[in-house]
């Protein structure tokens, strides 16, 4: 790889979020009043036509029942939430409500609504289609969830209605025609920032029911969804337009109440392989794609193209399953753990500056573990501790996915195949199972099943620990079949505690006893990064992936 220096990048947006704006985002335990405003007098009409390469074709395009982050580019254009992102500060900022106040107890949350906002389908935007959007997602049921991706309701709020005393939702009330309250059942100091996920973008209602948005009888690429799920309408700067084979277009909104950019339109076109969307900029054929390998990265010097990098906020890690029998055994985990070279991964297959992890939050979130304990490479050792276990060298299945990159696993292949040479070095039997992305990988390795090993990451979408380490780790699930009523217990407490050192020295205290029990082993603090042409002035980088095309800037 060549060395800093030599790279022509433009660090910009991301860094500055990172280093101003994390761990302010929760610092308010009830937040002071926000005000916003609409753009004022309308800039001239957008024109311009933007195509962008993705990694691979999005899950879905309802964000309330995905996870992927190809969806959520998408739907980011398309719906808004309550709550915006600053791309400065990392603060919440005011996006379709204009200000809120939180009660003394940290139970109850009033938004203010902008008004005058229409959706898409040119119903109005009010309190009652937030009521609306909420109590769906508090209704859905373990029939949707089991097929959808993913569910950021799930992740944030614990439970669905008919697991009330679990949930942390409680309702949306409609106040006014331009306030909802939202109450808890507990405290949820992350509420705000969570807010911000893309999967609590409002849908128009009206597109909801005709859309039959809750009965997954559609598919594409083997993924269960809904009609609404292949046309969304939100009140976002851009309108769904058309998702074929050869990509999804969105158009820019006539109607929108904000700043509208310069782009009329915008193609999204999945490349699978890192050599074809280095040559489709190389060509002329897109302004930009997302996931530089260090495979390409050389070459993008040399032609002397624009680098934009991301400062770190995934975690890569190889998961480990407890549901087979041999990898209950704590010594097994451990020998996996002192088995794997990070150093050596991380030289061959991320960008420079890519840091080692020893836990599961990043370092610049408030929670971070400076003192994490970590077994380290030690093959010889690994290889003691097998010879010491129950394992007698059966075959374990190790899942890796095929024609995908993502922020945190640039390319899947390579980094399996270093990985089961590690293994395989200290005593293991590794059997390969790949799966293509597009056929249910994420499915598959996040259900029960026989998956011994797996690759998988996680990008973080707001700055809490919670963030992480509660959808990986807050109760038992199929990827992990982790079981540690201790842990479920202080993460579910550290959730519930204002900012501050009690909360930090909790996570402090879970991430210890994540990484003396290793339920997965973090690898990497990747550095993500993208590649545009010469046509871009600037591109709104941020780590939380919150980049919205109405603020990409391109040459006249």
């Amino acid at each position: 790889m060549p060395s800093s220096p030599s790279r022509r990048t433009v660090l910009t947006t991301g860094a500055a979020f990172l280093a101003l704006g994390l761990a302010a985002c929760t610092s308010e335990t009830t937040p002071a009043p926000s005000q916003g405003s609409t753009s004022g007098a309308p800039g001239p009409e957008p024109t311009a036509a933007f195509t962008f390469g993705t990694a691979v074709a999005p899950l879905g395009l309802d964000p309330a029942l995905s996870s992927d982050i190809e969806s959520f580019r998408i739907t980011r254009q398309i719906l808004e939430g309550l709550v915006g992102v600053d791309q400065t500060t990392g603060q919440p900022t005011p996006l379709l409500a204009t200000e809120w106040s939180a009660s003394e107890d940290g139970r109850s949350y009033t938004f203010m609504l902008r008004k005058g906002v229409t959706f898409h389908d040119g119903t109005p935007f009010d309190a009652e289609a937030v009521r609306v959007n909420f109590d769906r997602w508090f209704a859905f049921s373990s029939d949707i969830l089991a097929k959808a991706p993913g569910s950021a309701f799930t992740d944030v709020f614990k439970a669905h209605s008919d697991q009330p005393t679990l949930s942390v939702f409680k309702s949306c009330t409609v106040l006014t025609p331009d306030s909802v309250r939202i109450d808890l059942t507990q405290r949820f100091t992350g509420l705000l920032p969570a807010l911000t996920l893309p999967g609590f973008g409002f849908s128009s209602p009206a597109a909801l029911a005709a859309g039959t948005a809750d009965v997954l009888d559609q598919s594409r690429g083997g993924q269960p969804l809904s009609r609404y799920a292949s046309a969304p309408v939100g009140t976002g700067p851009f309108t769904f337009d058309t998702w074929e084979d050869a990509g999804i277009t969105v158009r820019s909104y006539p109607g929108y109440w904000g700043d509208r950019g310069q782009i009329e339109t915008v193609r999204f076109i999945a490349y699978d392989h890192p050599q074809t969307r280095l040559q489709a900029l190389l060509d002329g054929k897109i302004d930009g794609y997302d996931a530089v390998t260090v495979g390409n990265f050389d070459q993008l010097v040399k032609r002397g193209m624009q680098i934009v990098q991301r400062d770190p906020f995934s975690v890569m890690y190889l998961g480990m399953n407890q549901e087979i029998e041999v990898l209950k055994d704590l010594k097994i985990r451990q020998a996996v753990e002192m088995a794997v070279d990070k150093e050596a991964l991380i030289r061959s297959f991320f960008i420079d500056n890519t840091a080692s992890a020893s836990q599961f939050v990043p370092p610049k979130i408030s929670g971070f573990n400076n003192s994490a304990p970590s077994l380290g490479y030690n093959p010889d050792k690994a290889k003691e501790l097998l010879k010491d276990s129950a394992y007698k060298g059966e075959e374990l299945k190790f899942y890796y996915p095929l024609n995908v990159t993502r922020p945190y696993l640039p390319t899947p292949e390579k980094i399996y195949a270093e990985l089961s040479r590690q293994l395989t070095a200290v005593g293991f039997t590794i059997k390969p199972v790949p799966i293509d992305w597009s056929e249910g990988y994420l499915q598959k390795v996040q259900s029960p099943g026989d998956h011994a090993f797996h690759l998988l990451g996680w990008n973080g979408s707001y700055s809490d620990a919670d963030n992480f380490l509660g959808p990986l780790f807050s109760e038992k699930t199929g990827e992990f079949g982790f079981q540690d009523p201790q842990v479920f217990s202080k993460i579910a407490r550290a959730r519930g505690l204002p900012e501050g050192a009690e909360r930090d020295d909790l996570y402090h205290a879970i991430n210890e006893q994540l990484a003396a029990s290793v339920p997965a082993v973090p690898v990497a603090f990747p550095i993500s990064a993208l590649a545009l042409s010469d046509r871009v002035l600037n591109y709104p980088a941020s780590p939380v992936l919150h980049e919205v095309f109405t603020k990409v800037a391109l040459k006249s």
